[in-house]
């Protein structure tokens, strides 16, 4: 099945033990301005308080969002029926369900007693070692000086043309097949949002090492470890409110959140997590 469909499986699962909250708002950052830094998600908060976040920079996944919530406002609707639009094509409902979908996770999560321990660092705890390749999808160059000044060697996966070539050390290319060269690879939570997951972790199989890292980055875990993740890097929530405050804002939202970091090792699996929020 695709990550969507698996994903959707495993809410259903938890839909059936128990009642699941409802939306209680969709919040969007400001409208984003060229080269900004800031308002890259938004949140969707359910009526128990548990958010989920989602990026909403690809495309024209911003006024998208705008658009259907004055349209079709997620407000009262059931959770998991928004979090089933994750399956669809359209770019803005899949966002939209996949922040639905991380909400509750977030909810299972919390039922459960489980959190997520802390991130020893900004690149998915790869270790980078001298004479290792290192693939990175999205060039990220506040991120690339962590990987280079361990000595491994740095490719990056782009699809912006003007960025291909060599820079201090770090070869650019639009080829991904170059992933196939790479020891250790780094993505962010944008391929479960493209569709690409699959296809990058199928070029870069002979990685010992492939971290998803980023806010959105907070869905069931299982659908993902089993195609190959080594690790998940999200952004774990600790205040909400101030949270939602910051993001509605433009403001950083650094604050109210931790670093995370996940691997197959520490993780229950969704079955346990589902037995443990029974009792």
């Amino acid at each position: 099945m695709s990550l969507g469909a698996d994903v959707v499986a495993l809410l259903e699962r938890l839909a059936a033990t128990a009642p699941l909250p409802r939306v209680h708002a969709l919040h969007l950052p400001p409208g984003p301005a060229p080269g900004g830094l800031r308002g890259e998600f938004c949140a969707l908060q359910l009526d128990d308080g548990s958010l989920g976040l989602s990026y909403v920079l690809l495309g024209d996944t911003w006024a998208g969002m705008a658009d259907a919530r004055g349209r079709l406002d997620p407000a009262g609707r059931g959770a998991l029926e928004v979090a089933r639009a994750y399956a669809a094509a359209d770019p803005t409902m899949r966002a939209l369900g996949f922040a639905a979908v991380n909400a509750l996770t977030r909810c299972l999560f919390d039922r459960a007693g489980f959190a997520p321990g802390p991130s020893a660092d900004s690149i998915g705890n790869l270790d980078p070692q001298p004479g290792e390749q290192v693939g990175m999808i999205g060039y990220f160059p506040s991120l690339a000086p962590q990987v280079r000044a361990r000595g491994a060697a740095l490719r990056v996966i782009e699809l912006r043309e003007e960025l291909v070539g060599e820079r201090d050390g770090v070869h650019v290319t639009t080829d991904a097949s170059q992933l196939g060269h790479c020891d250790k690879v780094l993505a962010t939570g944008t391929l479960l949002l493209n569709d690409t997951l699959d296809r990058m972790l199928g070029l870069a199989r002979r990685a010992r090492r492939f971290a998803l890292i980023g806010p959105s980055v907070g869905c069931p875990p299982d659908p993902l470890f089993a195609r190959g993740v080594t690790l998940l890097g999200g952004s774990w929530i600790t205040d909400a409110p101030a949270y939602v405050d910051a993001l509605v804002r433009g403001d950083s939202t650094a604050p109210f959140a931790r670093k995370s970091a996940l691997t197959p090792a520490d993780y229950p699996g969704w079955h346990e997590l589902l037995r443990r929020s029974a009792h």
